[in-house]
């Protein structure tokens, strides 16, 4: 099998159109009918949803207080948009955060999560991120663990990685499988 995968120069939001008609396209190839895509504020999310109308697209955001105490980054306008066509927004402690983040705080050591998301790094943040939001929709009960789903984030703002994975409950964490990359930063 031959598929074609999309390096982009660098990382960033220019990129997000692009990862967006990529992953599209491959989705209708395949008849895949799930998208899980990462947003912050809320913007690409809004993107996702008009550009995957006949899928079930879950967003998944920060955590309330990722960068702030007591405060959701995700905007409450674009919250209202994404419902309204449909998707769902996820909103959950990071699979691979969490508790490790914790402990690097508190006691300056790196733990299990932090370790597993620093080795997927290396093919890129959009990779570590795709793994870790496939678990969390998994988590919480919003994708099969027995389908393929595309997944979609980016290194910062908007989105520049999309794959073709497998997912898996984070208690099965290397069950997890990345199918195809369709599209990343060329690092």
């Amino acid at each position: 099998m031959e598929a074609k995968t999309v390096y982009f120069e660098k990382p960033g939001i220019e990129n997000t159109e692009t990862a967006l008609k990529v992953a599209k396209k491959r989705a209708e190839e395949l008849g895949i009918k799930t998208i899980v895509i990462a947003s912050t504020v809320g913007d690409t999310a809004v993107r996702a949803v008009e550009v995957f109308k006949e899928c079930k697209v879950i967003v998944v955001t920060h955590v309330a207080g990722m960068r702030q105490p007591d405060t959701q980054e995700f905007a409450e306008e674009n919250k209202k948009i994404v419902e309204a066509r449909g998707g769902i927004i996820l909103t959950t402690t990071h699979a691979l955060g969490g508790l490790s983040r914790a402990m690097r705080s508190k006691y300056n050591t790196f733990v299990l999560g932090e370790v597993i998301a620093d080795a997927l790094r290396i093919f890129g943040q959009g990779i570590k991120v795709v793994c870790e939001i496939a678990a969390m929709a998994a988590d919480g009960g919003l994708v099969r663990t027995d389908e393929d789903i595309i997944a979609i984030a980016g290194s910062g703002r908007g989105a520049d990685t999309a794959v073709v994975m497998k997912p898996a409950n984070t208690h099965d964490f290397f069950d997890l499988k990345v199918r195809e990359i369709l599209c990343k930063p060329r690092l």
